[in-house]
Order: structure tokens, then sequence, then C-alpha cells
């Protein structure tokens, strides 16, 4: 009788089982394909999302960056402009100019009520003005200055007056006839300077100035910047004859204001 060999039942490892053997292209067992050490680990892509919010966050931080140097480079600017200053003031030690009034002399001043019930002014007054430099080291140089009289806001006269250097320590005397030829009131303008000439104390007169003044400081030169003269508590009467009147001008006091432009805004 012939002897039978029959297969182990545990099958050696390295041999093909049945499955193998009958079908080369089948897919290896999953116990193999995980403990193979020759696989590459596998690494998730970035999803959509992932990569937007990375490029949020660098948009961001970029904005912030630029945020933190913009702010720096300002108070750094605001820094040397400050330390500018102090420096500038310590070496020539800036005033404003100041000014007075002398004397204001009405010697017209004419109110007509025309047939077609317009109202016309006349008017005509001297100004005598004197402005002082008080700086020792700075020279004012002065555009030609436009005066204006109003009583209450409503105009009385105007007139201007020539540039003029003013030197240290300098006093400046100015000269100023002021006029209105028939110039047409509307009706509320008519009632206030009635209502005003009957006053005890006068006629309440404001003088303003408006001119450009460049300031010089031994070789260095300023832009031309905008100031105002204000002068109040001035008080006159209408003349009674040929002989002017004199307005009372023991109370005025001028106001010098700095007049900047920016974005068509003035300060």
């Amino acid at each position: 009788m012939t002897d039978r060999v029959y297969p182990s039942a545990k099958p050696n490892g390295t041999a093909p089982t049945a499955t193998t053997a009958a079908n080369p292209n089948a897919a290896p067992v999953k116990n193999q394909m995980y403990n193979n050490p020759n696989r590459v680990p596998y690494r998730p892509t970035p999803t959509a999302y992932h990569r937007h919010n990375r490029r949020r966050c660098s948009g961001r931080r970029c904005f912030c960056m630029c945020c933190f140097w913009s702010i720096l480079i300002i108070c750094i600017l605001l820094l040397l402009a400050a330390i500018a200053g102090a420096i500038f003031y310590v070496l020539y030690h800036p005033q404003r100019p100041t000014f007075s009034v002398s004397s204001l002399k009405i010697s017209n001043f004419n109110l007509t009520t025309s047939s077609d019930d317009t109202t016309h002014l006349t008017t005509k007054l001297n100004l005598t003005l004197s402005t002082k430099n008080p700086n020792k080291k700075l020279i004012y140089n002065y555009n030609t200055i436009s005066i204006t009289a109003l009583s209450n806001q409503v105009v009385l006269a105007k007139g201007p007056f020539p540039g003029f250097t003013s030197s240290t320590n300098n006093i400046t005397i100015i000269h100023s006839t002021l006029s209105m030829v028939s110039q047409v009131l509307d009706v509320d303008s008519v009632s206030s300077l009635k209502s005003d000439l009957k006053r005890k104390a006068g006629l309440p007169v404001t003088i303003l100035m408006d001119t450009m003044v460049e300031v010089k400081m031994d070789k260095l030169k300023s832009k031309r910047v905008g100031i105002r003269v204000t002068c109040e508590g001035i008080h006159g009467s209408t003349p009674k004859g040929k002989a002017p009147a004199v307005a009372s001008t023991n109370n005025a006091k001028c106001k010098v204001d700095l007049r900047i432009k920016i974005l068509k805004w003035t300060f």
C-alpha cells in the first residue's frame, strides 16, 4: 500500500496561501500591509479650510506689523518735532506782536433813505494804531493789512494799510483812513445801527485787521502765516457839524490770532 503525504495544518509563513496561489493579483492581507517596514506613512494633505485659515492669519499678522511700525514712526516724528520746538523756544523765546488803538475819529456818518425805501450808509473814519515787536531776535515782515470797522456785525468802513517790516524791539505807527460810500443796508442792519446810536456809551466799534506775516530769524525765514487782529472796547458817536467826533479808546484791547488753513478749514 502506498503511503499518502498530508500537508501540515499550519502552513509555513513563507509559502503562498491557497488564495494567493490561485489568484496572484489579489490584494495582500491587511495585516501584512500595516506590518510592512517599507510602507510610506500616511500624511493627510491640508484641506482648503486650513489653507484659507493660514492665509488669513498671515494677512492679519502683516496688518498688525504695519500698524505697529506706523505708530512707532509717528511717535518718533512727534518726539523730534517737540525737541526741535523746545530748542527753538530756548534760543529765540518767540513772542507774538502786540497791537493797540491810539485814536479813532469819525469824520462822516450819514444814514439816508431813498424814495424806494432803501437805506444807504456813507462813512469816513480816521484810525491810528501802533504795533510793537517785543522780540530780540525775530523780525516780522507784514503784507498789506486789510482793515474793517464794524458795529455789531454791520460793516461801517474799510481801508488798507501798506505792508511794512517790524524790527526787533520796534514800535510802528499805523495811520489809515476807512470809508464807505453809499452802502445799501438791510432792515436789520438799519435797526441795529439806530438802536446803538441811542446808547449813552455811544456806538460800539470793532476793528478787524487781516494780513500775512513772515518771521525772519537771522538767515532763516518762515512761510507767511495769516493773522487776524481784533480790537474791541471802542465807542464812538456821530459828528456834529464839521468837527470830527472822537471815539473813546481807553478800554480798547487788541487780540492777535493765527489763521492757519488746513483742507479749507480756518483755525
